[in-house]
């Protein structure tokens, strides 16, 4: 009789104590230490193994790969050792059992010999050791054989061999109530359910003969299966070493020092068995056990992982080939597969999908979400894997690494030892099983179980050798979690699962540099934040370090910081683009997510200063000082009227107005044009990222071709902007349209010139005055004029004699910008608080003599008629235009700088299109970093450009009619 006990430790699928089970069943004593010796180890019981060699640290637990077919007719396959062993003469592969016919002459526990029966008609004996003539009929098992209901007898009371074997049928009916037990060698009583239903050992007509599987998980089979493992010259021990071995996986490697569960009777063998050495020459590995553990030495994770790389180096065109030697829950060695086509991987994919999953450096990971019941009728019982690298050198033989295991579940001492990222105190082990329906089936195999477990996220990394440049990696490992589901309805319970391939390197040396980086750039930053507070001092003609000061300060360094940001992870995205697509050999691999995350936190930086200094921006081209000086004079004088006197007196004819008005409209139309197309910009960013994705920004080497490319986010950043920009810069602008210089043309055309002030003291200068005098003229003298300036019959448009440049940057005397306050004062006031603004005074009218003075004042200025406001025309000196700074201050005379690049669009979105880029690019990734979704991140950016366009237009027409004098309802 066998007590049924519960297995706890790290399992909560094993069923619950039951009531103590009855069993006829006749064994043959087995001449060895078996319950006494047991419980006596289980008892003593304090480490998991007997043996550590330091030695063995640094081995790489190859071994040669070798199928049952390599085996020859005098050897099998050992299914412990994974290796052929060499049988004895008239004996089977697979086991070295004897042939059929045979009887064991000899069994010393590690082989035996066979002897064949002299007679056809006689039969083995059950125990496999003798020959015996048969009353009845030889099986083909080369045993004698009883018809049904009867037992066979082979010896008598006293254990002696009869000299012929006999069948005795046994008394099913009343009082015996017997029956052949399940070995058929005794007659033992039938089960109560049997006899209540029919009084007989069979079934009743309104019953259901159910049969109690032998593979029950309990106290029971456990302690049978470790005392038959333990037994050396039992012909199956293998068998029962690798089921106990099992019985340990499906308990998720958890054992403890206390609990006598199937791990801790499982260590129990592994230490009275270290006399039989071990297998494949690896300390781990006991012969005729499984290799379940690695030692719980703490910090022998880091060195079997991390000590020394493979033998063998790798690259983007080869692949990493996994080996898995199967095994059924009943410890029987199914075969070798050949890991990669979904059967390691629960979630269903395309078979293109999971075989160029296994190319090396193919990031890979699918996630998908399963029925219960399909994994009830798909794994009606546990499969378990033994999992290797392919090892094969040139000209040599194949060989196999062992892969360790990190189970996340596994328990020690009831405390979960591999939760945490301290690779020191992980216990790695070996072994693994999908799905466990079994462990929660009650009584037999035809209940169905109240939990199932199921292995919800496998992992497999691979991790680069540092500063390696033949693709060296350490050896990989795999990771899993499992996850338990009570079953309740399976019809409508899922579970999550996920499969993934990773490859990382030592990220540490890049971190380090990033920071490095960070830290120069930063200090650059500063540096040149300092100089644009002090150019800005200078041009608004303020020596004093206010409130304001600092807030400029804080606003500059805002924006630069911002660059180092961007520029930081531009660059990284542009390093990882270049070494990681273009390399042959592996050198380098691609940040994993999770240290994806600094990359992620700089964009996210970069975005929020670049919306500091973009607003700034917005905010200073809506508060520009700006008018248009009208050089055009009356050709003549007209006659008027004067009432009262009935005289007509002449006087300047008029000149039109409507030069300005359509001078102000254009520049009202180019206050928000771009360098680039945002729309176009918009949808090319989103067509190459989700309508027709390119392999540039995936994570798969451009030697790879894979079905479904992963996106990186740090390859995708850097250029899916920059190509647009450059087309249109080089090409648009150069072959197609220009409206800023368009616009400058058009000025000299208008007889118009536009005086832009963007600070108190500081601005530029657009000289549009006509070579012709003239330029209120009908279309003969427009067209005549346009022809003789073609001809070279005319001067040149520049603002000094035989010059071209008709743009500058101006720097003006704190006096020039007095008298200018002082002309525009009366329309500010105007627009002031109501207690400053004359009642009596007409606004038309204040508007139109302010015009016309201003138009006066600023005309004589430019043709040198006041000398107290007089200036000089010069060249800005290299770094003058390198920091953005003015070194000498205009005190005396006003300075206009030379200016070809026509930097006034400053002023415009056109000139700051690089801080629009950035800021569209940073918003388009933080909207794509936080949703994972191209298509909203391209709407929203789209929105939002429309939305700053709709604003700058408005407030920038509102600053235009009041600035400039022009109605507003004349700016269409």
């Amino acid at each position: 009789n066998f007590q049924r006990t519960k297995i706890t430790s790290g399992n909560p699928l094993l069923v619950k104590q039951s009531k103590r089970m009855r069993t006829g069943t006749s064994s043959r004593v087995i001449c060895t230490m078996a319950t006494g010796t047991l419980r006596t180890f289980v008892c003593s019981f304090s480490i998991i193994f007997l043996f550590k060699l330091n030695g063995f640290f640094c081995q790489q637990f190859s071994v040669s790969f070798q199928q049952p077919s390599d085996c020859g007719v005098d050897s099998y396959f050992d299914i412990s050792s994974l290796s052929c062993v060499k049988c004895g003469p008239n004996q089977v592969r697979l086991a070295c059992e004897c042939q059929t016919g045979f009887r064991v002459l000899v069994s010393n526990g590690a082989s035996i010999t066979c002897q064949q029966c002299p007679d056809a008609n006689q039969g083995v004996t059950q125990d496999g050791y003798g020959c015996i003539p048969c009353s009845g009929s030889v099986g083909e098992n080369g045993k004698c054989q009883c018809p049904k209901g009867s037992v066979l007898v082979e010896r008598d009371g006293n254990g002696n061999p009869l000299n012929e074997s006999r069948c005795e049928a046994c008394n099913a009916t009343e009082p015996a109530f017997s029956a052949p037990d399940r070995t058929g060698n005794r007659c033992v009583r039938c089960e109560d359910s049997f006899i209540n239903s029919s009084q007989a050992c069979v079934c009743g007509t309104s019953n259901i003969q159910v049969r109690i599987s032998d593979i029950y998980i309990g106290g029971k089979l456990v302690r049978i299966q470790t005392a038959a493992c333990l037994v050396n010259f039992y012909t199956h021990a293998h068998i029962s070493c690798q089921s106990l071995g099992n019985m340990c996986v499906m308990n998720m490697h958890s054992f403890s020092t206390i609990n006598n569960d199937a791990c801790g009777l499982y260590n129990t063998v592994y230490r009275a068995t270290a006399a039989q050495g071990s297998s494949q020459d690896v300390s781990y590995w006991r012969a005729n056990l499984p290799w379940l553990y690695y030692g719980d030495q703490l910090g022998l994770a880091s060195r079997i992982i991390q000590n020394e790389p493979l033998p063998v180096g790798f690259s983007f065109k080869g692949a990493q080939k996994l080996q898995a030697a199967v095994y059924s829950v009943r410890g029987e060695f199914l075969r070798w597969e050949s890991v990669g086509g979904g059967n390691l991987q629960l979630c269903p994919d395309t078979l293109t999908r999971q075989q160029s999953a296994f190319t090396f450096g193919t990031a890979y990971k699918q996630s998908c979400v399963l029925s219960v019941s399909e994994l009830l009728n798909g794994y009606p019982e546990p499969v378990f894997y033994d999992v290797f690298l392919v090892i094969q050198k040139p000209q040599e033989d194949k060989h196999l690494l062992a892969v360790p295991l990190l189970n996340i579940n596994q328990q020690f001492n009831g405390q979960f030892t591999n939760e945490g990222s301290n690779m020191n105190n992980w216990l790695l082990t070996r072994r693994l099983m999908l799905v466990d329906t079994l462990s929660g089936r009650q009584n037999s195999l035809s209940s169905s179980p109240g939990v199932i477990r199921v292995a919800s996220n496998i992992k497999i990394g691979f991790q680069l050798v540092p500063n390696t440049q033949k693709g060296q990696v350490y050896p990989p490992l795999m990771t899993v979690t499992y996850s338990d589901i009570p079953v309740t309805d399976p019809t409508t319970q899922t579970v999550t699962v996920s499969f993934s391939l990773e490859y990382t390197m030592d990220q540490e040396e890049a971190r380090v540099k990033t920071d490095i980086a960070l830290g120069v750039l930063g200090g650059v930053a500063v540096v040149h934040s300092l100089l644009k507070t002090a150019s800005w001092k200078r041009r608004i003609a303020s020596p004093l370090i206010d409130l304001q000061t600092i807030m400029k300060f804080l606003v500059f360094y805002a924006g630069d910081l911002a660059n180092v940001f961007f520029i930081i992870t531009v660059g990284t995205g542009l390093y990882w683009l270049i070494f990681f697509k273009a390399q042959l050999f592996v050198s380098v691999l691609l940040p994993l997510p999770a240290q994806e995350e600094r990359f992620v936190v700089y964009v996210g930086c970069a975005f929020a200063l670049k919306t500091v200094q973009f607003l700034h921006k917005l905010f200073v081209q809506l508060s520009v000082d700006i008018f248009f000086i009208d050089w055009e004079r009356p050709r003549g004088k007209a006659s008027k009227h004067v009432e009262g006197s009935g005289e007509a007196k002449s006087q300047a004819s008029s000149v039109s107005i409507w030069r300005t008005y359509f001078v102000a409209n254009e520049w009202n139309e180019i206050q928000t044009i771009r360098k680039i197309n945002p729309t176009f910009q918009v949808i090319a960013v989103l067509f190459f990222l989700e309508v027709r994705p390119t392999t540039l920004y995936s994570s798969v080497p451009k030697h790879l071709q894979f079905a479904s490319k992963p996106i990186s986010k740090i390859l995708k950043e850097p250029l899916k902007e920059h190509t647009i920009m450059i087309f249109f810069t080089v090409f648009h602008e150069r072959f197609v349209e220009d409206k800023i210089r368009q616009f400058v043309d058009l000025c000299s055309i208008s007889n118009i010139s536009v005086l832009l002030l963007s600070h108190r003291c500081f601005g530029y200068y657009i000289h549009g005055r006509s070579v012709h005098g003239h330029a209120d003229t009908n279309m003969d003298e427009m067209n005549t004029n346009l022809k003789r300036e073609a001809e070279n019959l005319c001067g040149q448009r520049g603002l000094l004699p035989n010059s071209d440049t008709q743009t500058f940057q101006i720097s003006i005397t704190n006096r020039l910008r007095v008298k200018y306050d002082r002309i525009i004062e009366p329309i500010n006031r105007r627009s002031g608080p109501s207690r400053l603004v004359d009642a009596s005074a007409n606004p038309c009218e204040q508007s139109t003599k302010a015009y016309h003075t201003m138009n006066r004042f600023l005309g004589s200025v430019i043709d040198h008629a006041h000398r107290e406001m007089d200036y000089i025309v010069k060249d800005k000196l290299l770094f003058e235009r390198l920091i953005g700074m003015e070194f000498i201050e205009p005190l005396d005379k006003s300075i206009f700088y030379n200016d070809d690049s026509h930097s006034f669009a400053d002023v415009f979105f056109y000139g700051n299109e690089a801080v629009l880029l950035i800021f569209d690019t940073l918003f388009f990734c933080v909207v794509d970093l936080g949703s994972q979704n191209f298509i909203l991140a391209a709407v929203l950016t789209y929105l939002q450009q429309l939305v700053f366009r709709l604003i700058r237009n408005g407030m920038g027409r509102r600053n235009l009619a009041s600035k400039t004098l022009v109605d507003k309802r004349f700016l269409i």
